[in-house]
């Protein structure tokens, strides 16, 4: 990614103290997803990171990795497989549960979303922790398919969540 296009899409990020709760800052996307080119760019530059990859499934995490999900899965000619919380979708679903900082959270994926050999790559918002996309990997691998690897439009690498993922990380921009 050309370092323009890396100040472009930046510029379109906003810093929000305190939220979700104090000492948190919360990068804001939405003014980047109101821009039609930065979006677009930044989709653009979330499926180059993965051209000659050969993905066959895109597996985008609820809620803001859908937002980039099916532009991704698009712009790769791959399929689109959605990740959701318990009890959000209608067909029978494997379930993977999670540690949070406090308590545990799941994930569910339609039972027949993946078969074996498929080769995903997971695409979502931020990469934080990466505990969300660690349940998405072992998620989707139970189902016998490939993650080649992780998408992220940002990383906070100051939490080092890369670690916790075990495969190939791609992010666009980086804090």
């Amino acid at each position: 990614m050309t370092s323009s296009l890396e100040g472009r899409l930046r510029a379109r990020i906003r810093d929000v103290p305190d939220f979700p709760r104090p000492g948190i800052l919360f990068k804001d996307i939405t003014p980047l997803l109101g821009d039609p080119d930065a979006l677009r760019e930044a989709c653009g530059a979330m499926a180059d990171a993965w051209r000659g990859a050969r993905v066959t499934h895109v597996v985008a995490v609820e809620s803001r990795g859908f937002l980039f999900g099916g532009a991704v899965a698009i712009g790769l000619g791959a399929g689109l497989v959605p990740v959701r919380k318990p009890g959000k979708l209608p067909y029978h679903c494997s379930r993977e549960e999670y540690a949070l900082e406090y308590g545990t959270d799941a994930l569910e994926m339609h039972s027949d979303a993946v078969a074996a050999g498929a080769r995903v790559v997971i695409i979502d918002d931020v990469l934080a922790t990466g505990g969300t996309a660690a349940a998405t990997r072992r998620l989707v691998e139970r189902h016998g398919a490939e993650v080649v690897g992780c998408g992220f439009l940002i990383e906070l690498g100051f939490l080092n969540g890369r670690q916790a993922l075990g495969t190939r990380v791609e992010s666009v921009l980086t804090y």
